[in-house]
């Protein structure tokens, strides 16, 4: 039942004391809102970093040739690994547990890409159908490179939402030409990447994609820049990623243990690493937010006690009067509980607030922070803090209160 007399003695209390509330309830703010910012930021690093990694498969990993740095076999160290299209078919023979093999090669040197009176200079990728199952794009408009392509050299280009910008601005770029380094390619489609490539370069909306046999054949460049591959389900990455580098070591005479002459790199590896990471960092954060909430109640226990020393003789009065211990000591807690709660309500709106302002600042970039996007604080985190805030005031009150429903009556009334 609704009591509005212990209700008006709370706020009598407590208001009071107006500064001496105000601080202490200014920790328990204090502790929350740094504990919520520091979650909201964490979150928009771990999703930052983590959005470096979007629009690729599971464990996706790529394979390019290195230099040996081991004699093996009669050859000496230094000699340079480059790999060539018939790979491509040894891989796919020899390796089953391969789900996705993509050879892909760029075109390199000065160029511009012309349309018309218009042209800019942009990353040119020449890649297999299967680039696209393992760094995922949003077709905007027409279609993505297909095995007919390869198979018959055609030129045909898929470009980013960069370079139709540029170049079309907003005219239909679907079935028009565009001359690559004097060579004419046909528009077939308008991507954009799932995430920017994140890596200092081009972003990939400014790349355009050609098959990778038109490529070879039409610019002379017989080697093979890199293999993407991904594993079937059931299969492990780093096995599958052991057997390739092993398969192409022994085909290219390289020493087993020389790991400059093939290099890799695994998605699934590195998301695994950050991942560890941002465990770590979540740990650090809810012990120091802990610890800045636990100061905080600390100092409501101490206000308390200090209350309950200056009502004494009430504390006394309302003992003769029958209050019972369980009454005195209710009292005392559900005041703590107030003070926590209400102070750490606000702290809790103003971090939400202030995770939400930047989050709409980050928004508003026109080149926004590749390490830091969506800072945000889970709904279930809130209402475990808001759980946690109500414990440590009952907490925080009980042993003031203890202390309180101790005190005989005869003893308070001659308390000055």
């Amino acid at each position: 039942m609704f009591d509005i007399d212990k209700w008006q003695e709370i706020y009598y209390t407590l208001s009071k004391n107006k500064l001496r509330t105000l601080l202490t309830a200014f920790g328990v703010f204090w502790g929350i809102f740094m504990l919520v910012l520091l979650l909201g930021a964490g979150k928009g690093l771990e999703n930052g970093t983590k959005g470096m990694f979007g629009n690729l498969a599971k464990n996706s990993i790529w394979i390019w040739g290195g230099k040996t740095s081991i004699p093996h076999n009669g050859f000496k160290p230094g000699r340079g690994i480059s790999f060539l299209l018939e790979d491509y078919y040894d891989l796919k023979r020899e390796v089953p547990e391969l789900n996705f093999v993509a050879p892909g090669s760029s075109l390199r040197g000065d160029f511009t890409v012309n349309y018309g009176t218009k042209n800019g200079a942009f990353a040119i990728g020449g890649d297999f159908p299967d680039i696209f199952k393992i760094r995922a794009v949003n077709v905007l408009d027409g279609r993505l490179i297909n095995m007919l392509d390869i198979n018959e050299n055609r030129k045909v280009a898929l470009i980013g939402t960069r370079v139709k910008e540029l170049l079309f601005g907003i005219a239909n770029p679907i079935g028009e030409y565009i001359s690559i380094k004097g060579v004419f390619f046909k528009v077939i489609g308008v991507f954009e990447p799932i995430n920017a490539s994140g890596n200092g370069g081009r972003d990939d909306s400014e790349k355009i994609f050609i098959p990778l046999t038109t490529l070879q054949k039409t610019y002379n460049i017989l080697k093979i820049g890199s293999f993407a591959i991904n594993p079937k389900p059931q299969f492990d990455a780093e096995m599958v990623e052991q057997k390739v580098t092993d398969f192409l070591k022994k085909k290219y005479n390289v020493a087993p243990e020389d790991n400059s002459a093939i290099g890799s790199w695994n998605s699934g590896k590195e998301v695994a690493k950050f991942e560890g990471l941002f465990a770590g960092i979540n740990l650090f954060i809810w012990i120091v937010g802990g610890f800045t909430i636990v100061a905080g109640i600390i100092g409501v226990s101490n206000i308390m006690l200090i209350t309950v020393q200056e009502r004494t003789k009430e504390i006394g009065i309302k003992k003769a009067l029958g209050a019972t211990p369980q009454v005195i000591i209710w009292q005392i807690v559900l005041e703590a509980i107030v003070i926590t709660l209400t102070a750490g309500y606000f702290g809790l709106i103003a971090g939400i607030g202030v995770i939400e302002g930047l989050k709409k600042l980050i928004a508003s970039m026109p080149t926004p922070p590749a390490f830091f996007n969506n800072p945000d604080v889970d709904i279930f985190v809130a209402i475990y803090a808001t759980l946690l805030l109500v414990f440590t005031g009952a907490l925080a009150g009980f042993i003031p209160a203890r202390k309180a429903a101790m005190i005989k009556p005869i003893e308070a009334l001659r308390n000055e």
